[in-house]
């Protein structure tokens, strides 16, 4: 098995594997282009997310500056909004429905690491390295997440949901709901 494969199954895997770095100094390069070209070349934006995600529905708008691990683990619906300075650690699967805001500084996270430190540093010879695994994020048609929200690992959020602004996501969040605090609660059905 793959260090990729270990990453998307969600076991502990090493992040400085030579086929994840080649992954991640793609990202980087499409990124760099991405971030700096000018707003008026539509088409040109698109091809590159294109490159750079595993699939982007059409009417897909990114504000710049993006940024992202991969890229290629990232699918985003039809006619979904990202604004600017949004971060997607994309080490597994990140989905987003379609007709979906997400504001700005918007923090979607799938990696996370032992929290005990001797489980987490590994140091062997002249190398230490972080142990690290991963859980999907998946977020539904139709989803409102306020800016300066942070998403944890592992979360599902339903279809038609509206998240408030600066919410920490730490559960998943059924469909039709508004939710919002640190950590983020159903504060209201909206039918």
């Amino acid at each position: 098995m793959t260090e990729k494969d270990k990453m998307l199954n969600g076991e502990n895997y090493n992040s400085r594997d030579s086929e994840l770095l080649r992954m991640y100094h793609k990202a980087r390069k499409l990124l760099k282009e991405y971030n700096n070209l000018d707003s008026e070349l539509t088409k040109e934006r698109d091809r590159i997310l294109n490159h750079l995600f595993e699939f982007k529905g059409k009417g897909v708008w990114i504000e710049t500056p993006f940024f992202c691990d991969y890229g290629e683990n990232i699918s985003i619906g039809e006619n979904t909004f990202v604004n600017t300075n949004c971060m997607f650690l994309d080490n597994n699967k990140i989905s987003i429905g379609k007709n979906g805001l997400i504001a700005p500084y918007v923090q979607i996270y799938t990696a996370s690491h032992p929290l005990k430190a001797s489980d987490r540093i590994i140091e062997n010879r002249n190398e230490t390295r972080y142990l690290t695994s991963t859980k999907p994020v998946t977020i539904g048609d139709n989803v409102w997440i306020g800016g300066n929200s942070v998403i944890f690992p592992g979360i599902t959020i339903g279809n038609n949901v509206t998240i408030g602004a600066g919410s920490i996501v730490t559960k998943s969040i059924p469909d039709n709901v508004l939710a919002y605090g640190n950590p983020c609660e159903v504060k209201k059905e909206l039918k």
